[in-house]
């Protein structure tokens, strides 16, 4: 079993730092130490484990038989929606351990319905953090997850490519995402990485901002920020093009993106620390005059989750280690004349660094 080895890893955690059980609910950490994946929106997924008794899954009835499927051994805890799920998790754990006083839990995803649970079933403990060491066990990517998120990169590539394809005057944002999701779901993908993002004109000076019936027209730009699962494992990727001719003020801001993400791409290696790339870039955009309409950090990790640890930002002294796949992705934003990021999925290998999405990057006038 693919994840049995990182199951260790957590019960070696535990045993070192005197912690007698971890709680895991992130769907995401579930999967990465089980291989089961599932969303179970309101109803609770959960993960025990121990230092050394058997761990234990406990999910919906009607999932027990995919968390076999997915490969898991130990025990599935199956619950009716008619059925208090934490009975069945008092009664697990006490068989296995008669009195805990200290579990691991991620405080992030953690509520405080179940904070209070935990509590009042299991007197007198103390509750420590678990996601930092989950962190770091998948920041380091193995082989095959490598491979998993080539094939999610080379994907997005595709998906950017159609949606280029698609742009014609009056088409709208939404028009061209029904266009890419369709022919990305043809070539077999489930999911995608999150909303796919196209945003044109004054839309595009929004970082975030939600795609609609804007129609597309002469001298926009158009940004593309998208990505898609492949099992299990996300791509992320922005790209900016032009519809017609652009503005000198609209080019200076693309070259300008360009340059930064470049730069910052081109100095990633080991040993380069988190907020050195991010003031390589941002010095750049900085120097050109657009410092205030850079508001975001650089980028992110991916894996699992389309943004993981690390975070690159200015404040980070984390040292680029080999097998660390993260995003560069600096923008500039200028209400009323342009928006443009430029994003690609980066690996850090022995020598320095690999990039994976290779949709390319300069300046297309379409």
């Amino acid at each position: 079993m693919k994840s049995l080895n990182r199951l260790k890893k957590l019960s070696a955690w535990l045993s070192k730092e005197n912690i007698e059980a971890a709680f895991i609910t992130s769907p995401d950490n579930i999967f990465y130490l089980t291989g089961f994946r599932s969303e179970p929106h309101e109803r609770l997924l959960g993960l025990v484990v121990f230092q050394e008794e058997e761990p234990f899954i406990i999910c919906p009835a009607m999932e027990k038989a995919d968390a076999r499927a997915a490969g898991w051994e130990h025990e599935i805890i199956g619950y009716q929606d008619t059925d208090q799920p934490w009975d069945f998790i008092e009664q697990a754990v006490k068989a296995r351990i008669s009195n805990i006083r200290q579990w691991a839990v991620e405080k992030n995803h953690m509520n405080v319905s179940r904070y209070e649970e935990l509590q009042s079933r299991f007197s007198s403990i103390s509750l420590q953090d678990v996601e930092p060491v989950l962190n770091e066990l998948r920041m380091l990517k193995t082989a095959q997850e490598l491979e998993y998120i080539q094939k999610a990169c080379e994907l997005a590539d595709f998906a950017v490519e159609v949606g280029v394809s698609e742009i014609a005057e009056g088409k709208t944002e939404l028009d061209i995402i029904a266009a890419i999701e369709y022919e990305v779901k043809k070539k077999g993908v489930s999911g995608m990485s999150f909303d796919t993002m196209v945003l044109t004109g004054i839309n595009a000076a929004s970082p975030h901002g939600t795609p609609g019936m804007t129609k597309i027209k002469k001298g926009d730009f158009v940004l593309f920020d998208l990505g898609v699962i492949y099992e299990g494992y996300c791509s992320d990727i922005t790209r900016t093009v032009a519809f017609g001719e652009v503005s000198v003020d609209q080019e200076k801001i693309y070259q300008t993106v360009l340059q930064a993400q470049e730069a910052a791409v081109n100095a990633v290696k080991p040993g380069i620390l988190a907020k050195q790339l991010d003031k390589i870039a941002r010095d750049q955009i900085t120097n050109a005059g657009y410092g205030e309409y850079f508001p975001h950090r650089l980028g992110h990790g991916l894996g699992i989750s389309v943004h993981e640890y690390p975070s690159i930002t200015a404040t980070n002294p984390l040292r680029m280690t080999e097998g660390m796949v993260f995003t560069i992705e600096p923008g500039i934003y200028v209400p009323s004349i342009a928006g443009v990021r430029i994003e690609d999925d980066l690996l850090v290998t022995k020598e320095g660094v690999e990039t994976l999405t290779k949709y390319p990057k300069s300046l297309q006038i379409i």
